[in-house]
This record gives C-alpha cells, sequence and structure tokens, in this order.
C-alpha cells in the first residue's frame, strides 16, 4: 500500500528568451533573487535558433538564458511561480501587449525536468490555477532522456549541459542535506 508523503523540495529553473536579453533579463531578475534566492546557476545568454515561432512577438534574432536559484521550493508551487511569471511578462510587454520576455519556469528533481504551461495537451497533467505540468526530460542512467513530445531545443546539446549542471547543484545540495550539512533544508 503507498503511503502519501510530501517529495524533496525541487530546484525552480528558469528559460528566458528575448531579442533584447540584456535588458530584458535585467529587469526581471531582481524580483526574481527576491523571491527565490540568488542564482546558482546562469548560462550566460545563448543563441535561441531552433525555432522561429516567437520571433513574431519576442523579434529576432532572439537569446536564450538557462537560470537555477538558490531558494528550493515544493514541488506544489510550479503553478504560482508559473503565474508570477506570466503577471512579470505582462508588465513588460509592450503598448500593443507583444511580449518582450518568454519567461518558462520548471522544476528539476534527481529523477526529471518538468516545466510549467498554460497550455493544455495530452501529455501535460493539470495542476491547478490554470496551469499545466509538462513531462519534458526523465533523468535515467546519468543522463536526460527525451520522450516523444520534448522540445527539440530541450533534446541535446548545450541546453542539457546546463541542465546536468544544474541537476549536479541540486544533487550535492540534497546529499548534504541527508547528511546533515546543509542547513537550509
Amino acid at each position: 500500500m503507498s503511503r502519501p508523503r510530501v517529495p524533496a523540495p525541487g530546484l525552480l529553473v528558469l528559460s528566458a528568451i528575448s531579442a533584447d536579453l540584456g535588458a530584458d533579463w535585467g529587469a526581471v531578475l531582481p524580483e526574481l533573487t527576491g523571491r527565490f534566492g540568488p542564482l546558482v546557476h546562469d548560462s550566460g545568454p545563448l543563441p535561441f535558433t531552433v525555432t522561429s515561432y516567437y520571433d513574431r512577438e519576442l523579434g529576432s534574432p532572439l537569446s536564450r538564458r538557462l537560470a537555477a536559484f538558490d531558494r528550493h521550493l515544493p514541488q506544489d508551487e510550479l503553478s504560482a511561480v508559473k503565474l508570477l511569471t506570466l503577471d512579470m511578462e505582462a508588465r513588460l510587454a509592450r503598448e500593443d501587449g507583444r511580449r518582450r520576455i518568454n519567461l518558462d519556469p520548471g522544476m528539476i528533481t534527481l529523477e526529471r525536468l518538468v516545466l510549467a504551461t498554460g497550455k493544455g495537451f495530452t501529455h501535460r497533467i493539470y495542476i491547478g490555477q490554470g496551469i499545466y505540468a509538462d513531462l519534458t526530460l526523465i533523468y535515467q542512467k546519468g543522463a536526460w532522456r527525451t520522450l516523444p513530445w520534448t522540445f527539440p531545443d530541450y533534446a541535446g546539446g548545450e541546453v542539457q549541459d546546463h541542465l546536468t549542471r544544474m541537476r549536479n547543484l541540486y544533487h550535492a545540495r540534497r546529499m548534504a542535506a541527508a547528511n546533515g550539512t546543509d542547513e537550509t533544508w
């Protein structure tokens, strides 16, 4: 018989995509670090060329930044973080309503990367407040494994290298907490 229990908190990660990433990231970073703690990983600007899906709204050429925050969150807070990032996007939007920046929060645990989205689909699970959880990658046998619906930019290369570094940081912190050497958990 299973016994319900609260899972370990996850590592909050964020993907930011913008045509003016320097200015737009600078506009959102203080609020994000004020809420979730300092960055523990920052990819710096990466070219975002896998799709032109965002070009009409955000402009081009686009860059992405991947970041992880110090404060680990209960996994059931992911929908609240997505609502916060949607509000931030709206506050920074152009006068015509087009976004300047796309903010996609997610959570890394030892076994997976889950992204939050407002769009339902067959493989996405509703987690409340109009938000769905998208199981984007699973971690098995020392590597990320893609799923049939994994976004192409998350399917390999530089993005997965950064996600692995983030997961390694998370794993080290979990181990320190288990050994009683990390007092923040």
